[in-house]
């Protein structure tokens, strides 16, 4: 009971404690004993997987799925951003690898997106800007970047990747290689954390010195941010599945 208080309390907070670095979820996260960031990426997670049963039960009830809806509708926002990281995918990817990746790079983008859009709200932090959360976020990347190599070309074929072009230069690029490929994970976490981390503070200043209207372009400007990093995180991430699953006839460049 004592917790449904807390929770009805820190919805009606006034805008200066907000100001002052209350957040809606802190006060419920130190009495659960879990950390803010994991409680709110709980909390955005749960609200991202109730819009995906709404977009699916709006498509199951919808007598020719591939009319769009009329006008600017849930369905549509849906589709619209869907289409754009599909399009982006192809580019990049190819279309056989897109069909056969694009499930995971449309959940990294959409779930990254939502968990930076929450920090738009004032008494949210975004998980995104918490470094353990983005180096998680890298982390899995990395394994399933080289998983899916794996898959498609064997431990000894992935392992060529590393080598180079021609086996004289094994021994001096694959290190380079290695360390390359060990960081990747730690930049990708370093860089969403950075450019959250800065673009809520920008806001969160701006907010408290004068609430009304003047923030509202920074708050433009942050929606702008928060899908920019999403976007630059999955276009990476494309990258990378890209380069690790890629067929490369290495015995004939080491034969030569």
């Amino acid at each position: 009971m004592m917790r449904l208080f807390t929770l009805a309390l820190s919805l009606i907070v006034p805008s200066a404690a907000l100001a002052a670095g209350y957040t809606h979820i802190g006060p419920i996260a130190a009495q659960l004993g879990v950390k803010e960031h994991i409680l709110t990426f709980i909390f955005v997670s749960t609200l991202f997987v109730i819009a995906g049963l709404i977009y699916r039960a709006k498509v199951s009830g919808t007598k020719n799925p591939i009319i769009p809806d009329i006008g600017i509708t849930f369905r549509n926002i849906f589709e619209a951003m869907g289409q754009f990281i599909y399009n982006l995918a192809v580019n990049i990817m190819g279309e056989e690898s897109t069909k056969k990746y694009y499930t995971v790079i449309m959940f990294f983008f959409a779930l990254i997106f939502a968990n930076n859009c929450i920090g738009l709200i004032p008494g949210f932090l975004p998980p995104t800007e918490n470094f353990n959360t983005t180096l998680a976020l890298g982390t899995f990347v990395f394994i399933y970047y080289n998983y899916q190599g794996i898959r498609a070309q064997g431990l000894w074929g992935h392992i060529k990747h590393f080598m180079g072009p021609v086996w004289y230069l094994a021994i001096l690029i694959l290190p380079i290689e290695l360390i390359s490929h060990g960081v990747r994970p730690l930049s990708l976490g370093l860089r969403l954390k950075g450019n959250m981390e800065g673009d809520h503070l920008v806001l969160s200043i701006f907010s408290g010195l004068i609430p009304y209207i003047v923030p509202i372009p920074f708050y433009i400007i942050g929606l702008f941010v928060c899908f920019m990093q999403a976007f630059v995180f999955t276009l990476l991430t494309m990258v990378y599945i890209s380069l690790a699953t890629a067929q490369h006839d290495h015995d004939e460049e080491h034969a030569h």
